[in-house]
């Protein structure tokens, strides 16, 4: 007597298959869409990326930690109706930070405030040389000065390719652009950026 492939949810499902190896991130939304406890797991996964994000976006710690606690908990409303179907999670979940980037900037226009935070400074090693930390610390201003210089579209390809990680599609999925096109903004901006820090 022969077996039988299963019907319904447990039969092979080819395009679940091909989203699972697009993106790694596939099993845990799964999990997330049935079961919201388990959404902890992206959490904590993309926690620190994405507070980056809207720190370098935004300059302000308070507004950096209010924007990825939005993000959070839109992705966590929304994740039910999230499709894998061309876009990774990790792109989807950008494109909510970009957007909620985008209304504190229009919040923080009506309200007129400046940003107070500037570098975040980490206690020194008990062991740590002084000429060099102040070399460091010198050189991490100029490295964020040039990125903040940089027309918006370029500061965000520089810093969702460096600082979080994401790849020329991923990038392309959060701006709405072509890969192409996000290969272009990188390579202008790496050109103006090795422009700046060389003055």
């Amino acid at each position: 007597m022969s077996e039988s492939m299963p019907i319904g949810p447990l039969a092979f499902d080819p395009a679940a298959e091909g989203a699972a190896q697009r993106d790694p991130d596939f099993s845990a939304v799964s999990s997330a869409q049935h079961d919201r406890a388990t959404f902890a797991v992206l959490y904590r996964r993309y926690l620190d990326a994405v507070y980056s994000y809207a720190f370098y976006q935004l300059g302000d710690h308070h507004d950096a930690e209010d924007v990825t606690a939005r993000t959070f908990m839109a992705a966590l409303r929304g994740i039910g109706s999230f499709r894998n179907e061309g876009a990774s999670f990790r792109a989807w979940l950008f494109r909510i930070a970009r957007n909620t980037i985008a209304n504190a900037h229009r919040t923080r226009a009506r309200r007129r405030t400046e940003p107070m935070d500037a570098i975040p400074l980490e206690p020194p090693a008990p062991d740590a040389d002084p000429a060099g930390l102040a070399l460091q610390a010198e050189e991490a201003r100029r490295i964020r000065a040039a990125v903040i210089a940089l027309p918006d579209d370029r500061r965000q390809v520089v810093l969702l390719r460096f600082a979080d990680g994401l790849s020329a599609r991923e990038i392309g999925e959060v701006l709405d652009r072509s890969e192409g096109a996000v290969r272009v903004l990188l390579h202008r901006a790496l050109k103006d950026l090795a422009g700046h820090l060389r003055r």
